[in-house]
């Protein structure tokens, strides 16, 4: 019974319509405008199993299972969301995440910053000629070496890991088992 709901909103758009009100109320109640106009993109590579779904090979962290795409606005919260196999480059599965976003109705969004990767296939290019918004490509300066905080691209790594809080999002936990 709980299942056929979980369907039925999700193939009418209800879970998509809750989500759009809830992150326009918690916009307003942090005095901002309900919809952004600024986002940030990224990917998160999580390790996973071959039964359920597409999955593959994250060449560059060699990880074999999906990889998350989100789109969040500057106080972290989703916009958009896309999971492919793990094998489909960041630049690839973009195109989907910013298609998702321009059905969100988000009509202030004018720019979405995005690191290296997103600079690859034309889609800079791709996504001024299909979006209302420009991807800013962002990053350290050429010879500057180690971490540096990149101004709110970090906002995109803290929603990983809210996500990553969570069990049920997270495949790096570790269970305790009872002797019997």
């Amino acid at each position: 019974m709980v299942y056929s709901y979980f369907r039925k909103w999700g193939n009418d758009g209800t879970w998509d319509h809750l989500q759009c009100l809830l992150r326009e109320s918690v916009r307003a109640k942090a005095g901002r405008e309900p919809t952004p106009s600024m986002g940030s993109v990224d990917s998160q590579s999580v390790k996973g199993t071959e039964c359920g779904g597409d999955h593959g090979i994250d060449g560059n962290k060699k990880i074999n299972g999906v990889k998350r795409h989100i789109l969040v606005d500057t106080m972290g919260l989703l916009l958009a969301v896309f999971v492919t196999a793990a094998s489909v480059t960041d630049a690839t599965a973009a195109r989907e995440v910013f298609q998702r976003a321009k059905a969100e109705g988000l009509p202030r969004l004018k720019k979405v910053l995005g690191d290296h990767v997103y600079g690859y296939q034309g889609l800079p290019e791709w996504t001024k000629a299909n979006t209302h918004f420009r991807l800013e490509i962002t990053g350290k300066k050429e010879g500057e070496k180690g971490f540096k905080v990149i101004k709110w691209r970090w906002v995109v790594e803290r929603t990983f890991a809210w996500l990553g809080r969570y069990r049920r999002n997270s495949r790096d936990y570790k269970s305790l088992f009872q002797k019997p």
